[in-house]
Formats: structure tokens, C-alpha cells, sequence
């Protein structure tokens, strides 16, 4: 008969008849726990193959994920940087964009001042348009007054030179009577005052008042040619009078120039109106006689030549101012238009 063991483990010893010995339950329990070991290491090989392949995977991701990072970085910081260019943009275009609506705005009030001065000025140019429209018409009237006042002014002249033409006419007359009579030219002319001269020779002797004999057909000539001037009264009424005025040079006192220069005159006058059986009394009117002495020379005292061209009779033609005057008071009633005798009102008033 078989030995049982017993012991601590005899709990674990069937016996003989038919339970299952201590040793070969252990082997297989070993078995089976090498197996699970050998599955369980299989498993962590496996595992660690799957996680080395993970890891390295992992790292390349992560090698990736930081290489991208990085790129990311770079482009927030290039972001962050067009933001900030951006923002500093924005704020130069807000301050532009206030600096065009402070100049938008004065712009606006130029623009109302601008539209105010136009309606002003559309205002003074319908006012100018008027007045100019009232000068036109003023214009108008003024033609037909300068037109009127043209032809008046016309007859004006023509009767004025007339006058001139006539005055110039009978002292040519007399100039050309003393010449034909004397037969020489040089000792009577007319001066620029526009009278007739007689040197003193002609009708005198040196220091006398006395006429020379050979003097009297020259007189007798002037008495011809003042007759038959003053005999039309169309010349006639033009005169106011006939001066015969004596001139002296310096020698002498002034009171004794004074009275030889009268009493030639004189002489010459009472010699005209009483030549050719008293023929110009009847003109008598027109006729005066004056004595200057030495108070008004044609040339120097100083030379002898002087002197005798200051020793002379002068016969002056003075025409009627009442005449001229009538004249121009006949041009002055020319009728004014009612707007140009108003602007002339106004113009003598300023």
C-alpha cells in the first residue's frame, strides 16, 4: 500500500481511489501561469511595439504639430504686426477722416457764404441790368441832344468865325489902304493883339503930336475904309469900338509919355472925324482914343530899334460882348432832355 504524505498540504492529497495527485496539479498550474506570463509578455511586446510605433508617431505629430506651431507663431506675430500697421492705419484715417470733416464743414460754410454772395451779386447785377437799361435810354436822349447841340454848336462856329473873319477882314482892309497909300509895307503891320500899327514916323515927328502933312492921305485913307465898313450894318452891329491908342518908348519922364501918347491919339481920332467933310460923325459912337506912354513896349528901351518900334499908333477893332454873348446864350436855350438837364443839375450841384 501506497504512503500518503500528510502535512500542511495534506489538505490538497486525495487519496488512491480515484483524486488527483499534489504534483501534477502544480505542473500545470505552472504551466498555465507561464502561459499567461508568456501572453502577458506577448501582450506587452506587443504593446510596447504599438507604443514605440505610437510614440515615434507621436513625436513626428508632435515634431509637426510644433513645426506648425512655430509657422503659426510666425504668422500670428506677422498677424499682430499688419494689426498693429493696421491700427496705426486706422487711427491716421480717423484723424484724416476728422481733418476732411473739419474741412468738409468750413467748405460747407464757404459754400453758404458763396451762395449768399451769389444771390447778392444776382441781386446787383438785376440792379445793374436796370440801371444799365436807363443809361441806354439816357443815352439815347443825349444822342439827340449832342445831335442837336452838334448842329447848333455848327452854326456857333460859323457865326463866330465870322465875326473872327470879318475883325480880320477890315484890319487886312486898313493895312492894305496905308500901304497902297505909303508904298511901303514896313511901317504898318498888324501886331499879335490883332491891331493895326502905324509907326510913329508915318504920322509924326519925333517928340510931336502934330500930324505931318505927308500923313494925311493915309488917314484919309482909313477914314474910306471905316465908312464903308461901319455903313453895313450886318458889320457894324458886331462893333463895340474903334481904340486909337499912343504908345511911347522910355525916354522922357512918364508924365510927359503919358501926355504925348494922348495927344496923338487924339490928334488921329479929331483928324478922322473931321476929314473928307466929317464923313465918320456919323460913327462917331464907335470911335475913343487913349493914351498908354511907355507902360506898354513891344521891344526893348534898351536900343534904339526898340525904342522906335514902341513909339507907334495902334487902331484896335473891340467887338460887342452883348454880340458874342448873344451868341452863346442862343447855344445855351438848346433844350436839354429831362434825365441829362437832371444829371447836369446834379453835377453842378457836386
Amino acid at each position: 500500500m501506497r504512503r500518503n504524505y500528510q502535512g500542511r498540504s495534506g489538505s490538497f492529497v486525495r487519496s488512491a481511489e480515484g483524486e488527483q495527485g499534489f504534483w501534477p496539479s502544480y505542473a500545470d498550474m505552472m504551466s498555465a501561469v507561464a502561459l499567461i506570463l508568456f501572453f502577458l509578455m506577448l501582450l506587452s511586446y506587443i504593446q510596447n511595439l504599438i507604443t514605440g510605433n505610437d510614440l515615434q508617431n507621436t513625436q513626428e505629430v508632435l515634431a509637426d504639430t510644433r513645426a506648425q506651431l512655430s509657422l503659426t507663431r510666425s504668422q500670428v506675430e506677422e498677424a499682430e504686426s499688419e494689426l498693429q500697421r493696421v491700427t496705426i492705419d486706422l487711427d491716421e484715417a480717423r484723424l484724416t477722416l476728422d481733418e476732411q470733416k473739419s474741412i468738409l464743414t468750413e467748405q460747407s460754410a464757404q459754400l453758404d457764404e458763396q451762395s449768399a454772395l451769389l444771390a447778392s451779386q444776382k441781386d446787383e447785377l438785376a440792379a445793374q441790368d436796370k440801371l444799365l437799361a436807363d443809361q441806354k435810354a439816357l443815352l439815347g436822349e443825349q444822342e439827340q441832344y449832342l445831335n442837336a447841340a452838334n448842329k447848333e454848336l455848327l452854326e456857333m462856329r460859323g457865326r463866330m468865325q465870322t465875326i473872327a473873319v470879318l475883325r480880320l477882314s477890315i484890319l487886312e482892309q486898313i493895312r492894305d489902304g496905308v500901304v497902297a497909300v505909303m508904298g511901303d509895307a514896313s511901317k504898318v503891320s498888324i501886331g499879335d493883339n490883332g491891331a493895326i500899327v502905324l509907326d510913329e514916323g508915318v504920322l509924326f515927328d519925333f517928340g510931336s503930336s502934330a500930324i505931318k502933312p505927308a500923313a494925311r492921305p493915309t488917314l484919309d485913307r482909313l477914314v474910306e475904309v471905316f465908312r464903308s465898313f461901319l455903313a453895313d450894318s450886318e458889320n457894324a452891329r458886331y462893333v463895340d469900338s474903334i481904340v486909337i491908342s499912343g504908345h511911347t518908348d522910355s525916354t522922357g519922364s512918364d508924365a510927359e509919355n503919358r501926355v504925348l501918347s494922348t495927344d496923338r491919339a487924339n490928334a488921329v481920332l479929331d483928324y478922322l472925324l473931321s476929314a473928307q467933310k466929317g464923313e465918320l460923325n456919323a460913327y462917331a459912337q464907335y470911335f475913343c482914343a487913349a493914351g498908354y506912354g511907355e507902360t506898354r513896349p513891344v521891344a526893348s528901351n534898351n536900343t534904339e530899334e526898340g525904342r522906335a518900334q514902341n513909339r507907334r499908333i495902334e487902331i484896335s477893332i473891340t467887338l460887342r460882348d452883348d454880340t458874342i454873348m448873344d451868341i452863346v446864350e442862343s447855344y445855351l436855350e438848346l433844350d436839354l432832355p429831362e434825365s441829362a438837364a437832371a444829371q447836369a443839375a446834379e453835377g453842378s450841384q457836386g
